[in-house]
């Protein structure tokens, strides 16, 4: 132990020393360490960014599609159970139904046509539903007298922007007027969208709405590991149920052919690996140039008595101290830059929480600085080993 801190103090002396020399050659390890870092943690920002997208669109990874479909439908009343059934078997946490329709709304301006999404309080978190403003539904609002809504941008604007604490409300026309009460305001998913809005499937049920609820979908969020094991025996259950019918239970999500990022990390990882060789490289040749600079500083202190075990350690130490000084540097300029929410915005525009800078990032671009040091360390620490010390004071 005493002779690996006397090589680190011994080391970091030798820096002092060679301080304007070792600088300007450590400049192209921090910049390399700092690519490689920042790779990397590019990488994991736009696979989040990806993955969010991909979440909102089909679900979280394993979202499981069940349908029921005939020559006939369905009776709604039986197919109720039946997915109430199967959720409490199987333990099931998130789900929801999905059921579009078409429902004509009163704003200040006239009544306008609106895309209804008839769901449960489960999508919100299957989905990933981002709320601006409010909040998502929660479970006792299917008990509300007035249903509740979440509404888009557009129709937040076409309502007037009312504000929410007051518990605007909006009236619902046709055949069965309702009033209901918006909750929560969501993004528009683009520019220009028309006017959109979710609504619980009792409360719709209630304003003459579910009669199309029958004929949507039943979404299950569940454990990657099981969903091909669950799919079977849903898919068991609902024939027994509706025999002669033809039962849908598939995987919606993202993943349901394989990881879609696998490409994404294979060339972020060939990126980093490149980026890695050009520094091992680079601080080989300053290594090998660094040891021919001082032959004679280290044959005369082998001819008092230093041992090829401490030259070796010496010189090696030498070049991992120099690349952990230069590695943390370059971690923290990668971090800087990851982090810069100009990055942050244009990488991931998808996301309104950006993660945190992945650690596993941080501990590899050090690690290979490190690593880097060590192995450019080596030959030349050989190579001294090798000097002798007629040959070093003829130098």
């Amino acid at each position: 132990m005493t002779g690996v801190v006397s090589a680190l103090v011994e080391a970091w002396q030798e820096l002092r020393i060679n301080k304007t020399r070792i600088l300007l050659a450590l400049v192209g390890v921090a910049l390399s360490v700092a690519a490689l870092t920042s790779v990397v943690g590019v990488g994991n920002l736009a696979c989040e960014g990806f993955k969010s997208a991909a979440e909102r669109n089909g679900g979280r990874s394993a979202t499981l599609g069940l349908g029921v479909f005939g020559p006939t439908q369905a009776d709604p009343q039986k197919l109720e159970e039946a997915y109430s059934g199967i959720i409490e078997r199987y333990g099931i946490k998130y789900y929801s139904h999905l059921s579009p329709a078409q429902q004509s709304f009163q704003f200040p301006n006239g009544v306008q046509q609106v895309q209804l999404q008839v769901v449960d309080p489960g999508y919100g978190v299957i989905h990933r539903v981002d709320v601006s403003q409010g909040s998502w539904f929660a479970a006792d609002d299917e008990d509300r007298l007035a249903p509740a809504l979440v509404v888009s941008e557009a129709f937040y604007n076409a309502a007037g922007r009312p504000n929410l604490v007051t518990h605007p409300k909006v009236t619902l026309t046709g055949s069965q007027a309702t009033t209901a009460v918006i909750i929560g305001v969501t993004p528009d998913p683009y520019p220009q969208s028309p006017p959109s809005a979710y609504m619980l499937t009792r409360a719709a049920e209630r304003a003459g709405i579910g009669a199309m609820v029958g004929m949507g979908q039943f979404k299950l969020w569940v454990q990657d590991g099981q969903a091909e094991a669950l799919k079977a025996a849903i898919t068991s259950d609902l024939q027994q149920q509706f025999p002669g019918m033809q039962i849908q239970a598939e995987r919606m999500d993202y993943a349901s052919h394989g990881d879609p990022f696998a490409a994404v990390q294979l060339a972020v990882g060939g990126i980093a690996g490149l980026v890695l060789l050009l520094g091992a490289v680079g601080m080989l040749n300053i290594s090998m140039v660094t040891v021919r600079y001082r032959v004679r500083e280290i044959g005369i202190r082998r001819s008092f008595g230093a041992t090829s075990q401490r030259i070796f350690l010496g010189v090696m130490m030498e070049s991992v101290v120099a690349t952990a000084v230069a590695g943390l540097a370059g971690v923290m300029l990668a971090v800087a830059v990851v982090k810069n929410p100009w990055i942050e915005s244009k990488i991931a525009p998808d996301l309104t929480e950006y993660p945190a800078f992945p650690i596993e990032a941080a501990m590899l671009g050090l690690g290979a600085a490190i690593l880097v040091g060590a192995l450019a360390g080596a030959i030349p620490a050989l190579v001294a080993v090798r000097v002798k010390v007629i040959d070093a004071i003829r130098f």
